[in-house]
């Protein structure tokens, strides 16, 4: 066997009828020297050859492979990956709990918490479901408890009312105030008291019109039952465990704020542990860790009897690409305390919906949180570290589990020397091929940077392929027709991305590599792979990301498979022998990829389905499929040379897209269910709102009320409106250009993700309780800016923006740490809320006016959102939301909104005072 000499453009330029005498025979002795240059090989020994014969020669290693042996393993390996990435995720406890055994975590009375909390309905802030009925049926378990209790350690009990302010740059920046919210604590620490604690968070409180039995009702179950096991335990702790019950983390995160920046006990706090929901049961994850404590990962790892953890997650989640954030984030700005962050992330679907209901969530799912939370917070309370764990703050940590059976975890640094390792190994490998004189005066150097070319062009051209087609059906109205039926992503995106990387690659095989071999062939383009896997590894290692392990994993297992399988290929050729050992050194790096793929698709679509107006999710999705698409090709694309064939491959691809595209663009698959078992609803808000503008006079220039309707995902109203006829394109919301955010009463400033809202006229509304907004007083300051002062009294949500005009700069208030913060778009946001008996909310804003620009102007307004009692409702909403069909979730509530223009000067400024209703 032979490694043929002769350029590409001669071998591209000869014909099938070759001569096989003259100046070929004369340069055989050269082909033959070349083909016996000797590389080492990692299992043995063996020259490596070319084969300048065509793809059809018989005999040996010229042996084609055949197209459908090849198509078969392939699928059936990754169906196999498949299936046990599937098992690995569905078996939750791998050791069952004894459960009733003292010291041990039982599941069954954590579920008749989470039964009881979630009876009592959505617990918005500032209800009395929350700040009464909940706290009431908390405080009186944790008695109960309490009188169960060892004597070894005391608990002591405090319900906490915290008043504050703070700003954030979630959402684009916006600031929150909230008073007198509630926190229920409990400290558990030895009978002689404790100097550190470690910190175990959850929150009790909803989002409106959801039972919130994931987000985060579980989590509290599952804390009250792991203070019941450590409590009535005999085993004496080192350190305090802080259990707190925060009511108010649905308000972004205030009450989280408002305990580690005013509580007596959070100075004690030297570690936590967060528990959150972004799906309904299943495992939860560890996301994030730190910041810089190797040694909060070290005790996951030596304790958590269920690990489920990935810095994959870490840092896709602080990336902010999801639109999510968690009281981790309060702990570590503002307390600078390090820690753990864990989330149930299965079946996001229905999380914020009425659907989140306790049933839901499998036992299985409660024991192994409990197993977890309970273990690590033991092995804290007891650790010698806490104690000083600043000592312990040094870099990162990689981590990730393998099937959730064990953690891997090793610092960074560690993690660079590895990765730069196998960089070498794959410079060595590759540099010998490339730089040896007698390779150079070969074609292998030509051919691979000619292979790396096209593969580039098959990814590129693959990723444009399958956008064109997300693009047509994005503007046809048929979004999100795998929402309800996933594999219909992959028949449609999937297929014609693995079909358009074949094709190019065919193409490449039959009219620019002629006559090489298939084994040549399939031995550069594994090259090509495993160089593109060093480029990536070297540049996430350089940027510091520790997700580079998986870079790691994809060049080192296949460069060790490849110097394996290298001498029984030229020996036996591409038979069923090389692609079993080929496969199997493969198995390490497919599996951990479908692993991570898995987890990639669990989380992100059902946020495709949440994530606004502005974003195509076909799109995204099809991005992101094109992108496995990629990862999982690459060390399969020396197949397509091996093979004899990819006509039938092509076709059978191309024909599953064409159904899929058809079908889509027919409409047949609906994206939205309300199957019990599995639904998977449209997210709608309603809000009933009178809205009033006045202008710089105070005279009103404009009052109208609807319902305003927002829908949370690209379709739109386009389904809705066959049932709801008059809920079409002619009430479009139209944009108050001189009002802030439009004129319109956000929740949250997530106006630059929703622009399609619909506005559907209605009766005014008028609360039994209506809400108070006046300017209270007006002062010019000794640095020449202008002072007001403003009183504000109403339910307890509420939202105030500003917009300033030409000619004046909001330069101070009292809100935050004292320094403005503009959202997205440029209009100020606070977001307010209150518990029971809160007092008036009274704070002040200080505007600069423009020395070239006398006449300042700003316009302030204020939206009071009801979500609670009988002044949520109103008839005209609930006749409204009656009417949607059932693979909706309609969330209603009433709003009042009031904006007015204040002209800002030396001169006198009208006070004046509006009854929002």
């Amino acid at each position: 066997m032979e490694w043929a000499s002769e350029s590409g453009a001669v071998r591209r330029h000869r014909t099938g009828g070759e001569r096989r005498g003259g100046p070929a025979v004369a340069q055989q002795p050269q082909r033959e020297a070349l083909a016996q240059e000797p590389l080492a090989d990692a299992c043995g020994g063996g020259a490596r050859t070319r084969k300048r014969s065509g793809e059809g020669s018989g005999g040996g290693a010229g042996t084609a492979l055949s197209e459908a042996r090849a198509a078969l393993w392939l699928a059936l390996y990754l169906l196999a990956l498949r299936a046990l990435v599937q098992l690995s995720l569905q078996r939750l406890v791998l050791r069952g709990a004894a459960v009733g055994h003292q010291g041990e975590f039982d599941a069954h009375q954590a579920r008749d918490y989470l039964e009881h909390i979630t009876s009592i309905g959505p617990r918005t802030t500032g209800s009395p479901e929350n700040e009464i009925l909940t706290v009431h049926y908390l405080l009186e378990q944790i008695k109960l408890i309490e009188v169960q209790s060892n004597s070894l350690h005391k608990i002591s009990v405090d319900v906490q009312r915290p008043t504050g302010s703070f700003s954030i740059d979630f959402l684009g920046g916006f600031t929150s105030y909230y008073d007198n919210i509630t926190n229920v604590v409990v400290k558990l620490e030895p009978r002689d008291g404790a100097q550190h604690a470690v910190l175990a968070n959850c929150h009790f409180d909803s989002v409106a019109n959801s039972p919130g039995a994931s987000d985060d009702a579980v989590s509290c179950s599952v804390m009250l039952e792991v203070l019941r096991v450590l409590s009535t335990s005999s085993e004496a702790l080192y350190h305090a465990v802080i259990f707190l019950f925060n009511g108010a983390e649905e308000n972004v995160l205030q009450a989280s704020h408002g305990f580690i920046t005013q509580h007596p006990w959070a100075s004690l706090i030297r570690a936590f542990i967060n528990l959150e929901a972004a799906g309904v049961g299943g495992k939860e994850l560890v996301f994030q860790t730190g910041p810089e404590n190797p040694w909060l990962v070290q005790a996951y790892v030596s304790a958590a009897k269920h690990p489920f953890a990935s810095v994959v997650a870490q840092e896709v989640f602080q990336s902010g690409i999801i639109p999510s954030d968690t009281d981790f984030r309060i702990y570590r700005d503002f307390g600078n305390i390090p820690g753990i962050d864990l989330a149930f992330i299965e079946n996001g679907y229905i999380y914020h919906t009425k659907y989140d209901t306790a049933d839901r969530i499998l036992t299985d799912s409660i024991q192994r949180a409990g197993d977890n939370i309970l273990a690590v917070l033991k092995y804290l309370a007891t650790s010698d570290m806490l104690a000083s764990s600043s000592k312990y703050q040094h870099g990162n940590m990689v981590f990730f589990d393998v099937l959730g059976l064990f953690v891997i975890a090793y610092p960074s640094r560690v993690g660079s020397i590895i990765n730069y390792m196998v960089v070498m190994a794959v410079v060595l490998y590759l540099g010998r091929k490339l730089l040896h004189p007698k390779y150079k005066t070969a074609t292998y150097t030509k051919d691979f940077f000619c292979g790396l070319g096209i593969t580039l062009i098959s990814w590129f051209t693959s990723l444009v392929t399958v956008l064109i087609i997300a693009v047509f059906i994005s503007l046809i109205g048929q979004s999100l027709s795998w929402y309800n039926h996933f594999y219909v992503s992959v028949c449609l995106y999937g297929t014609a991305a693995v079909a358009k990387i074949i094709f190019i690659h065919t193409l490449a095989k039959r009219f620019y590599y002629v006559n090489a071999s298939g084994q040549y062939l399939g031995e550069v383009f594994f090259d090509v792979s495993l160089f593109v896997h060093c480029g990536f590894l070297t540049a996430l290692t350089y940027r510091g990301l520790c997700s580079a392990f998986i870079s790691a994993v994809w060049v080192a297992f296949p460069l060790l498979t490849k110097l394996c399988v290298q001498k029984d290929l030229k020996q036996h050729g591409a038979g069923g022998k090389f692609i079993a050992f080929y496969l199997l050194g493969m198995f390490i790096p497919y599996l951990y990829a479908l692993y991570l793929i898995w987890a990639v698709f669990e989380m992100f679509t059902p946020i495709l389905g949440r994530s606004g107006s502005e974003i195509p999710p076909d799109v995204v999705l099809a991005s992101i499929l094109a992108g496995c698409t990629m990862i999982l090709s690459s060390y399969f694309i020396n197949f397509i040379y091996l093979a004899k064939s990819t006509k039938r491959t092509m076709l059978s691809l191309t024909l599953v897209c064409t159904i899929t595209f058809l079908l889509v663009c027919s409409g047949t698959f609906f994206p939205y269910s309300s199957n019990p078992a599995s639904p998977k609803p449209k997210r709608v808000f309603l809000q009933h709102i009178t809205r009033t503008f006045h202008d710089l006079d105070g005279n009103v220039v404009k009052r109208d009320s609807g319902v305003w309707i927002n829908g949370f995902d690209y379709t739109g109203m386009s389904h809705v409106t066959p049932h709801i006829s008059e809920i079409n394109d002619t009430i479009r919301a139209d944009c108050e250009e001189n009002a802030p955010l439009c004129g319109f009463p956000w929740y949250l400033p997530v106006h630059f993700l929703i622009r399609k809202n619909w506005y559907l006229p209605a009766p005014e509304v008028s609360p039994r309780e209506p809400a108070h907004f006046r300017l209270v007083s007006k002062e010019q300051t000794p640095w020449d800016s202008i002072k007001l002062t403003f009183e504000a009294t109403g339910p307890s949500h509420m939202s105030f923006y500003v917009r300033t005009h030409k000619g004046a700069t909001l330069s101070q208030w009292s809100l935050g740490n004292g320094t403005p913060v503009t959202s997205k778009g440029g209009d100020y946001f606070v977001f307010y809320s209150h518990g029971l008996q809160a007092s008036a909310w009274h704070f002040w804003i200080e505007v600069q006016v423009l020395e070239e620009q006398p006449e300042g102007m700003v316009t302030v307004a204020i939206a009071a959102h009801y979500f609670s009692g009988e002044d949520k409702r109103s008839s005209q909403l609930d006749a409204l939301r009656d009417r949607f069909p059932d693979w909706t979730f309609p969330s209603a509530w009433v709003i009042i909104f009031n904006s007015t223009e204040l002209e800002i000067s030396s001169s006198s400024l009208v006070l004046r005072s509006f009854v929002l209703y």
